[in-house]
């Protein structure tokens, strides 16, 4: 069981029903989300100094999208007083963020690893979004 799920198990009131798999899912992705995509806008800035500009917008998306993730995830951590308007909205933009993010990595793909390995995480943290967006219902 991991450190999400855990603490979702051990959360003393009602959940409601939640998917507490999606949920925990959810969160996950968006934290290795956050992760990736800071790690990739760091090695897009370690690149050789030609190729900046072209990474210039990948650079901008990969920050974006690791501030809304690392976002997300930590609304995501918190219960009490729960409102799921504010959890669709979240959830919502975290999903078009990393949908964004994804293509423009995806730009680089074939040249850089690191890009590639963004698309990835950014692909299955949106798809981890909008599965829970459905089991919110």
């Amino acid at each position: 069981m991991t450190t999400v799920a855990s603490m979702l198990r051990t959360y003393p009131s009602d959940l409601g029903r939640v998917d507490r798999e999606a949920m925990t899912r959810c969160i996950e992705e968006c934290m290795t989300c956050a992760q990736t995509c800071t790690a990739c806008a760091d090695a897009c800035m370690s690149e050789h100094d030609d190729m900046l500009p072209m990474l210039r917008k990948c650079i901008r998306s990969c920050v974006d999208c690791a501030d809304v993730c690392d976002t997300t995830g930590r609304v995501l951590s918190r219960h009490t007083g729960y409102d799921a308007n504010i959890t669709r909205a979240v959830l919502q933009a975290c999903a078009t963020v990393c949908r964004s993010c994804a293509d423009e990595c995806n730009q680089h793909a074939n040249r850089h690893e690191h890009c590639r390995i963004c698309a990835e995480a950014c692909s299955a943290c949106e798809q981890a979004c909008q599965d829970l967006l459905m089991s919110l219902g």
